[in-house]
């Protein structure tokens, strides 16, 4: 029994909603005022001025770096993309046979295989190993989306940045610099978002000390849910079945009807506009005169649930637009499929689960909350002969 735990009437909070279990200087999300920050600065600033490679060093090293520091990171990063031949052919062994995130999940578990210095667990030996998870996990997706289109690994070009380059490896060749700036924004707006699913069964995992390779593939396997990680591949799916922007008042009037979940609005901690779907958005309205008619569609459908379910849910209820709305159509507006939304999303967030695993070992606890048993006791063994 556990000292002023009262067991007879426990105190259970469903889903552990907002329940603190550790303190963090990574990130902040202020809910009720729709704020974001990674180590203090906030996202509308890194959003406009950073590259997903200062927001990694930022979220894994605690600080913005030099130009000199930045430059190094970006050489290791650079020099950790390559995916063991193994590796490669757990991919296409895989692909097309199972879902992405599975493919995704398998690969990254087989990792520690290739690296000599896998188990080592000093900060450093876990530093270099962050390291190389980012670029793998970019290498590792864009190898499963090539496969998924039928076409053979592409290898990676140590002069493109990591969004240029995982463009470059799933469509083999030379990505359209504006559309690597758009992926470059998608992965720092993902990168990192406190003690989320993932992030939270990532150090559940890494609290037992399993080491970061066992960890991280938690935190793969959580994100492939469709109340996660799914979440922008399962919005952009309503939107093609709404079909046409005049379609949708109808579509979300008959959901909301049956209870459905509006997939793209709600979130479990903010109770406004998520500030990510607000500078998404705006990308979007940039690339509309620039976009396919495909993107054009889902766009103002996308605009129609906004306004709609910003009358009906938002002011009254607290059910905003969140990331997931708009991610869809502008992933479709630089070639990505559905398929690889969600092993994206984990490309992105990469970084944020490494960080939080790096700082959470530095006061180590075994995560290990309790659960309210509420079944019978004592009941009498009847053997299986006499069984009815």
């Amino acid at each position: 029994m556990i000292v002023g735990m009262d067991v007879v009437n426990p105190n259970i909070v469903p889903g552990l909603q907002g329940v603190y279990f550790t303190e963090s200087k990574i990130s902040d999300v202020d809910g009720t005022n729709g704020k974001l920050y990674y180590r203090g600065y906030s996202i509308e600033s890194l959003a406009k001025d950073s590259t997903f490679e200062e927001v990694c060093y930022l979220l894994i090293e605690g600080k913005l770096p030099t130009a000199k520091e930045l430059k190094n990171f970006d050489t290791r990063l650079k020099g950790e993309r390559e995916i063991p031949e193994p590796v490669l052919s757990i991919i296409n062994g895989m692909t097309g046979k199972a879902h992405p995130m599975d493919v995704l999940r398998t690969a990254v578990s087989a990792l520690p295989a290739y690296d000599r210095k896998a188990y080592a667990d000093s900060r450093e030996d876990n530093l270099r190993k962050s390291i190389a998870l980012v670029s793998k996990f970019g290498s590792i997706t864009a190898a499963i989306g090539r496969r998924m289109s039928g076409k053979g690994y592409v290898k990676p070009d140590p002069s493109l940045t990591h969004a240029a380059n995982f463009l470059y490896m799933l469509k083999g060749k030379a990505p359209d610099p504006n559309d690597a700036k758009i992926l470059d924004l998608m992965l720092i707006l993902h990168a990192e978002h406190s003690s989320n699913a993932s992030t939270f069964s990532t150090l559940v995992t890494g609290s037992t000390l399993s080491d970061i390779y066992a960890a991280v593939t938690a935190g793969v396997a959580t994100l492939k849910g469709p109340l996660h990680g799914g979440a922008d591949e399962a919005a952009l799916k309503m939107m093609r079945e709404i079909g046409r922007p005049e379609n949708t008042e109808r579509y979300i009037n008959d959901a909301l009807g049956k209870k459905e979940r509006i997939m793209g609005f709600g979130h479990r901690v903010y109770r406004t506009y998520d500030p990510r779907a607000r500078i998404i958005r705006s990308t979007l309205e940039k690339l509309q005169n620039h976009s396919s008619p495909e993107v054009r569609n889902l766009t103002a459908i996308a605009l129609r649930e906004e306004k709609m379910m910003i009358e009906k849910l938002g002011k009254t209820k607290g059910i905003w637009p969140n990331v997931d709305l708009f991610s869809g159509p502008v992933y479709t507006s630089i070639g990505i499929e559905p398929d690889l939304f969600t092993p994206l999303f984990a490309v992105s967030r990469i970084p944020g689960w490494c960080a939080h695993l790096l700082e959470y070992w530095e006061h180590d606890r075994l995560l290990r909350p309790l659960e309210s048993y509420t079944g019978p006791l004592d009941i009498k063994y009847v053997p299986i002969g006499k069984r009815r």
